[in-house]
């Protein structure tokens, strides 16, 4: 089950393999921030059948900014270049 603070990968579209942290639910839908490109002000509206559901979780108190949470999604999308052999 989605809730916020999970951490997702985008599995479709433009961003694909890109992580984000959902930072609300709406029906059918989750709202995802990554920092970079979309912005803790302005989170992308993404269906939920697009998203895989990590093991990750971040508390929304510890995501005081877009630095801070670029810095703590870092890893994860590091992850994937590394895997992928990606220059």
């Amino acid at each position: 089950m989605l809730k916020t603070g999970n951490i997702v990968k985008s599995v479709s579209g433009r961003d694909k393999d890109r992580f984000y942290l959902v930072v609300g639910v709406e029906q059918g839908f989750a709202l995802i921030a990554d920092g970079k490109v979309r912005k803790l002000a302005s989170p992308k509206k993404k269906s939920l059948k697009h998203l895989e559901i990590t093991d990750n979780t971040l508390s929304l108190a510890d995501v005081t900014g877009d630095k801070k949470l670029r810095k703590l999604l870092a890893p994860m999308q590091q992850l994937i270049v590394s895997t992928k052999g990606g220059n």
